[in-house]
């Protein structure tokens, strides 16, 4: 599996931005495995949680792996603590960066397929966010969305104040990535609004929701997993015993290997894959 650091300068963002990118080029198979070789590959744009970076979900899970076994690309970028939204007071434009130019740059850059239905966004909690409200928006360019543990808490947003000791529970951190939030609702920025909105496309995207039954999101995952049902989405929900840590979103990606239409698994010859 080949890994690259990629950094290079946006235009929605008008700074050079990082991103980390696993792409099965380099692909081997033991003997009598059959080698999937294609001109291009199917592509999973997979976001991190708040406080992190583009080198949680390597660090974190299990990705590489499983990725290179349905010879997958994942790519993996920066999105700093901006929920990825566009806010146009600070320029910080992250949603338009995800869903125009990132996955164009990424297709320019390496032999990534160009179909909407082999093109997918993921992420945990701030990414699961993220990956719902920008799946939903740009529905003609991902044809599925995996969301775990995803920090659904618009309600928070509308409650906060800047009394919490807890620098991510202030309302004025909120406002720095979404702006104004009295105008969260009804804005792309309000899962149910996109969700209501795009409800109406012929082709909608395929939705995986997974929530650990001790995650504090567990009960905002359940009320918009019945909304999108309601609405005519294909939701695949799943609930087992997790809580909001690593341990749980490791066993995310590999349950969604299962989801995502990638194929059947073929493992690549490797250190932790040596054959006699």
């Amino acid at each position: 599996m080949a890994q690259a650091q990629i950094d290079f300068f946006s235009s929605a963002l008008m700074r050079t931005v990082s991103m980390k990118v696993i792409i099965p080029t380099d692909k081997q198979v033991s003997p009598g495995e059959r080698a999937l070789k294609k001109p291009t590959y199917q592509t999973l744009y997979l976001l991190h949680g708040v406080l992190g970076n583009d080198t949680d979900w390597l660090s974190g899970t299990r990705v590489q792996m499983w990725a290179e076994d349905h010879n997958l690309a994942v790519v993996m970028p920066s999105g700093e603590n901006k929920f990825y939204v566009d806010n146009e007071a600070s320029g910080d434009r992250f949603s338009t960066f995800l869903g125009k130019e990132l996955v164009e740059f990424t297709r320019d850059t390496f032999p990534l397929s160009r179909k909407r239905e082999d093109t997918f966004i993921g992420g945990l909690s701030m990414g699961g966010y993220g990956a719902l409200v920008n799946g939903l928006k740009y529905h003609d360019v991902f044809g599925r969305i995996c969301a775990f543990s995803s920090a659904l808490i618009l309600d928070r947003f509308r409650n906060a104040d800047d009394s919490s000791e807890n620098l991510i529970e202030r309302r004025s951190f909120y406002e720095s990535s979404m702006g104004p939030l009295e105008k969260v609702p009804g804005s792309d920025k309000d899962y149910y609004y996109l969700a209501e909105k795009a409800a109406g496309q012929k082709e909608k995207p395929f939705i995986y929701m997974a929530c650990g039954k001790e995650d504090s999101l567990v009960d905002d995952n359940r009320k918009y997993r019945d909304f999108l049902q309601k609405q005519g989405y294909d939701v695949t929900y799943e609930e087992w015993p997790g809580n909001h840590d690593w341990i749980f979103w490791d066993q995310c990606i590999h349950r969604v290997m299962s989801w995502l239409p990638v194929g059947d698994p073929a493992r690549g010859v490797g250190s932790g894959n040596v054959q006699p």
